[in-house]
């Protein structure tokens, strides 16, 4: 075997197999050999013990050795496997971390219990990921969606930079004219534009603690959507009790830390909560994001579900917002809801400005998922 080869081998297995990969390590192979013991050879090593200084250390360590996207994962490690709470709740440790949406919502967990002298710190790590989701997501969001709505619109009189010239051209086809070899257009059909919200989106979002990602995504296109005049965008969140963050939606940081994290779920509660405040069922889109463990009562759960559908509305249940696979769901409520119709899938955040525009167009969403070879639960 070459000598890179062992290497690489025996800083993945540790230095228990220092006897059977035999080897010379440079200081900086030593180094990353060092940052990797402390975190998944604990047992033996001790870990990074509760020392601050050395768990300071620790991050700046793999800062140094590893790129941001290895980071981002070592860091989640450490907070599952050691339970650095530290990490979170002291700012000067808290700046020295790279932060993600994983660690948003692991501050979202703690936000009721950050110390005072941490919160501003914790805020400012909030607004890096915040700013650079909205950066990321705020133009196809925004585009997916207004395209959509004024493609729903369509305007008999439009000025010439409004003009729909696909369905103009279809319109007009039987003005061919052989002998010029052009239509004549009597008909011209536009992108209409309304100034009052055509449509109605409600974001119902389940704060359980497994939803961290999902919540936290969702609170950003809530942000976009929010922002486009054609749509009114209601945000909910619930647990056991259910708050309306809809006047948070203007600033996505104090959305967030307007949401607790963790507790039971009832979704019954959240979907009579929503029932209430949809006031144009036929143009209204409800995206309930949620695993469907209710603890509360399914039956009445149940029930909400069918009079929503039944009165019009548009219901989207989301299993999970977020990059990071397969979720974990309630089979048999999944099964029933999509027994009314109603979608149930897992989206990922950059297909869901797409999502949403086939949604207030009011195209197939199944089909749309399938397109795009989204598993959806079938009865």
């Amino acid at each position: 075997m070459e000598e890179e080869q062992i290497k690489r081998w025996r800083l993945i297995l540790g230095s228990d197999t220092n006897d059977e990969l035999t080897c010379t390590l440079s200081n900086i192979e030593i180094g990353i050999d060092k940052t990797l013991e402390a975190l998944y050879n604990t047992s033996r090593k001790g870990g990074l013990g509760a020392s601050s200084p050395n768990v300071s250390r620790w991050l700046g360590d793999i800062r140094t050795y590893f790129p941001t996207s290895v980071v981002k994962v070592m860091q989640q490690d450490a907070l599952k496997r050691l339970n650095l709470t530290a990490m979170l709740t002291e700012p000067e440790l808290l700046e020295t971390v790279v932060p993600d949406v994983h660690l948003v919502a692991n501050l979202m967990t703690l936000s009721r219990t950050i110390p005072e002298k941490t919160k501003d710190t914790a805020r400012m790590v909030v607004r890096r990921v915040v700013d650079e989701l909205m950066q990321k997501l705020y133009t196809p969001t925004q585009q997916a969606i207004v395209g959509s709505l004024n493609r729903s619109a369509k305007n008999r009189r439009p000025r010439h930079n409004e003009i729909n010239w696909h369905e103009t051209i279809r319109k007009n086809l039987k003005h061919y004219q052989e002998e010029y070899k052009t239509i004549i257009p009597e008909v011209r059909i536009g992108f209409g534009r309304k100034r009052k919200a055509m449509k109605d989106v409600v974001l119902c979002l389940d704060q359980s603690g497994s939803m961290g990602t999902s919540v936290i995504y969702s609170g950003i296109f809530g942000a976009v959507m929010a922002s486009i005049p054609a749509i009114q965008t209601r945000m909910v969140v619930f647990d056991t009790a259910v708050v309306d963050l809809s006047e948070e939606l203007a600033d996505p940081v104090e959305l967030l830390f307007g949401v607790q994290l963790g507790g039971g779920t009832d979704i019954a509660k959240a979907l009579q909560y929503c029932q209430q405040i949809i006031t144009k069922p036929l143009d209204t889109v409800l995206v309930l994001i949620t695993d469907l463990y209710e603890g509360g009562n399914e039956a009445e759960m149940r029930k909400k579900a069918v009079e929503l559908s039944g009165a019009g509305v548009q219901v989207i249940c989301l299993l999970a917002l977020n990059d990071d696979g397969a979720p974990s769901y309630d089979h048999e409520n999944a099964a029933f809801l999509s027994s009314l119709g109603i979608p149930v899938f897992a989206c990922t955040p950059d297909l869901f400005p797409e999502l949403m525009a086939t949604a207030l167009s009011k195209q197939d969403i199944n089909n749309w998922a399938g397109n795009q070879n989204i598993k959806v639960h079938r009865r």
